[in-house]
């Protein structure tokens, strides 16, 4: 007869403690949103606080304790998040969370930055220091189109911006990075170590019927049509060797992709959880040419057995096998990408070894290694270590 589970006294503490999720901000169905709703399956109860939302826009939220701040009216009016990004720092500061035990932030914004009781213990699943404050503020001013004349002011507040992030960054106990890339910038920009826990996936991604190669016909791309994303250069390439591209998703630069996309290109617009699945196991590879922290898109591939071909930069490099689960190519240059798709094209993977290759990036796993990573920050800086 089994021995019957004993928690330890970590694990009932951990049950019982009173704790609060908090996000930036909760309106698209990307991969922040994907982790979120991992952290909200695994404490169900807990509310969930963050700057703005918008109703129902993941699936697996829609049951979640949601608690926005003052700026949820200016969202509904102005329909768009980014416009209030100069106020939200303020804002997610006035946020009360006086009576929890644990603060668990998942950020990569303004998130991290709230002001936990000074008895509450505060651990942070960074998906990445602002990059458009940090590291990537040229390209984000070109992305939306800042007009020149407006430039030194948004550099100024960007500037200002920097000085917050660096002080609430010391609000946080704990960080947990989603990648190594984001580990070395965290220890790079706030001088804090971390633990890397790559993104989750969800188990329908499992649960998928793996295709045999032969049957597969198209090659598929799937995320928001926002410029760093480079859904350009994928079409770039489809157009010159007249490959057959799905891309799935949307954004506003939709207009300018379709615009660019010959006959072998098909949009798919955006996609149901339950539907992705299967696009993704009937694709002959997933493209991801994106510099991405981590990225969710290439995992999800994975566990369906389909291979990726991904830029070797960013958090692919810990996800993605060279020759086994994947291919990776050198820039973000057509030619660099129609290089790598012509070795591909001589290459043979095998989906059920892909697919056991990425079950280490499960949702359980994932929700195994949080609370582990919450358990421990508890131990080490709740009550009893404060007092």
């Amino acid at each position: 007869m089994p021995c019957p589970y004993i928690p330890t006294w970590k694990s009932l503490y951990t049950e019982i403690m009173n704790l609060a999720l908090v996000a930036d901000w909760i309106t698209t169905a990307g991969g922040a949103e994907r982790a979120l709703a991992e952290l909200h399956a695994i404490w169900p109860s807990a509310p969930l606080f963050t700057t703005v939302a918008r109703k129902n826009v993941h699936e697996n939220l829609r049951a979640a304790d949601i608690r926005t701040t003052r700026l949820q009216f200016l969202y509904r009016l102005l329909g768009k998040h980014q416009i209030l990004l100069p106020l939200m720092p303020r804002v997610v500061e006035e946020i009360d969370l006086r009576g929890y035990d644990v603060i668990l932030s998942s950020s990569h914004a303004v998130g991290k930055g709230i002001i936990p009781p000074s008895n509450a213990v505060h651990v942070c699943y960074c998906h990445t220091p602002m990059r458009y404050a940090w590291e990537m503020e040229n390209q984000y001013l070109d992305d939306f189109g800042i007009p020149k004349f407006f430039r030194k002011t948004v550099k100024r507040y960007l500037m200002n911006l920097r000085r917050w992030d660096l002080a609430s960054a010391k609000r946080v106990d704990t960080f947990i990075a989603n990648s190594l890339e984001t580990a070395a910038r965290i220890e790079r920009i706030y001088g804090r170590t971390s633990v890397v826990i790559p993104p989750p996936v969800h188990d329908r991604f499992f649960r998928t019927p793996l295709i045999p190669t032969m049957e597969r016909s198209s090659y598929l791309a799937v995320g928001r049509f926002v410029p760093y994303k480079r859904f350009d250069l994928l079409i770039e390439c489809a157009n010159a060797l007249q490959l057959p591209l799905t891309i799935v998703g949307g954004g506003y630069e939709e207009k300018r992709l379709r615009a660019m996309a010959g006959p072998t290109v098909t949009f798919r617009g955006r996609v149901s959880d339950d539907d992705l699945p299967s696009l993704y196991a009937s694709a002959k590879a997933v493209l991801f040419p994106a510099h991405e922290d981590a990225g969710i898109v290439p995992l999800e591939a994975q566990a369906c057995g389909t291979p990726v071909i991904a830029l070797g930069k960013g958090g692919t490099k810990d996800t993605v096998v060279e020759g086994k689960t994947g291919l990776f190519f050198d820039a973000q240059t057509a030619a660099s990408l129609q290089a790598a798709l012509k070795k591909f094209s001589t290459m043979h993977f095998d989906s059920a070894e892909i697919r056991e290759h990425a079950r280490q990036f499960s949702s359980g796993k994932f929700r195994e290694r949080i609370k582990d990573e919450v358990e421990k920050a508890v131990v080490r800086y709740g009550r009893e270590a404060r007092s």
